[in-house]
């Protein structure tokens, strides 16, 4: 029996990224003490007042089908904060609830893209972005965003894309970034709506780390002129609440565009939990302090980076202006990002993410995420420097 092309290559014949990953996970199994700063896995669980909730709500017998688009509540909380932080008028039609940032990720293509039709996207990306396009039946395309212009994508080089894929339907963005930490300036936002208005795009913009903001500030870009119409925001209640196992996140978008998406809902994952939805919804209603006290730990473990970055010159980075992650600059020592992670895991059991894993503009580089308490971090992250000093010596 044969199995469907698309399912057969959504990594395009290579690698899905995971491989060193997956490698020091099953050095962990085998009793070997690795020290991992791969994935965005909070070091703090769920916190137990949301638990609490969760459990009260099931125990309460919220344990049946919920409504496909989401309960009115929680799409009403999530429609207020979006608001309330952009200035666009937002309601429950606006909103679709779904499992995770990543579902949100896939309905919003399959309601940009036909089979056939070119996604754009912007590399450095997240490991999964081409794997996903492709589960769409879409084509992707990806966009360099330089380490030499920090990371941030120019207007030039979107407008190039589209005008070379004619048949290219949407261009997907994410700010602040995972794997480089940059938010994206005004300046670069603004070529970001020309582009897509220019090409008449949808954007698709995942902003699931917009709580996390160590300098700047984080602009939606659905706030822009004449890109609400066009705009589709993907949020999630894994970074902004540790709550990364749940599975609970959002589309933002048109009413009409909602409408469908809901028809797409009722034919593939038939909504959310409802004692998700309802722990979701009263973590929403927590605070601000609450978001701030998720994301503390971040800006510490940055700032002891930059610190440590600052007493040597061979590792160097873009500093991470968002998001729980910093991109290393390794080129000094003469390695590939996947070279010296393998390296490194092999002599010092650190698990860091290539930056190969990330795309061809990452190259060079590696990916830590400041995942693991400050005192260990901070260990592994001199151990890290001074085995790279130790290579270039060589």
């Amino acid at each position: 029996m044969q199995q469907s092309n698309r399912i057969s290559t959504l990594t395009g014949g290579g690698s899905d990224g995971w491989d060193l990953f997956v490698r020091a996970r099953g050095m962990i199994a085998t009793g070997i003490d690795v020290t991992e700063l791969t994935i965005g896995e909070h070091d703090i669980k769920t916190h137990e007042d949301i638990l609490d909730a969760m459990h009260a709500s099931a125990k309460g017998g919220r344990t049946g089908y919920s409504m496909v688009p989401g309960e009115d509540t929680l799409r009403d909380a999530v429609a207020a904060r979006t608001q309330a932080a952009t200035g666009v008028p937002t309601t429950r039609d606006n909103v679709l609830i779904t499992p995770g940032g990543q579902s949100a990720l896939f309905s919003s293509h399959t309601a940009a893209c036909d089979a056939g039709d070119t996604a754009l996207y912007i590399d450095p990306y997240y490991a999964t972005y081409p794997g996903m396009i492709r589960s769409v039946g879409a084509h992707p395309v990806s966009i360099p965003a330089s380490p030499e212009n920090d990371f941030q994508v120019r207007f030039e080089d979107i407008d190039a894309a589209a005008k070379a894929n004619p048949n290219a339907k949407s261009l997907l963005v994410n700010s602040p970034n995972n794997p480089t930490g940059v938010v994206y300036s005004r300046a670069t936002l603004d070529g970001i709506a020309r582009a897509c208005i220019d090409n008449d795009l949808w954007l698709i913009s995942d902003e699931v780390y917009n709580t996390q903001i160590w300098e700047g500030t984080h602009i939606s870009p659905r706030a822009l002129p004449d890109m609400a119409e066009r705009t589709m925001v993907v949020g999630s209640m894994s970074k902004s609440h540790a709550m990364t196992g749940s599975r609970v996140g959002w589309i933002i978008a048109p009413q009409d565009v909602v409408s469908n998406l809901i028809t797409l809902a009722t034919h593939t994952t038939y909504g959310v939990a409802g004692f998700i939805q309802d722990a979701a919804h009263y973590a929403l209603n927590i605070g601000a302090d609450f978001e701030d006290a998720v994301a503390e730990p971040f800006r510490r473990r940055r700032a002891l980076s930059l610190d440590i970055l600052a007493r040597q010159n061979v590792v160097r980075a873009v500093p991470p202006q968002g998001a729980m992650y910093m991109m290393l600059d390794i080129r000094a020592t003469g390695l590939s990002g996947e070279e010296f992670a393998n390296k490194l895991l092999d002599a010092h059991h650190i698990a860091v993410m290539p930056g190969e894993s990330f795309g061809k503009a990452a190259a060079g580089h590696i990916r830590v995420a400041m995942t693991i308490d400050d005192d260990r971090f901070a260990s592994a992250f001199e151990t890290l420097c001074d085995f790279a000093r130790s290579l270039v010596k060589r």
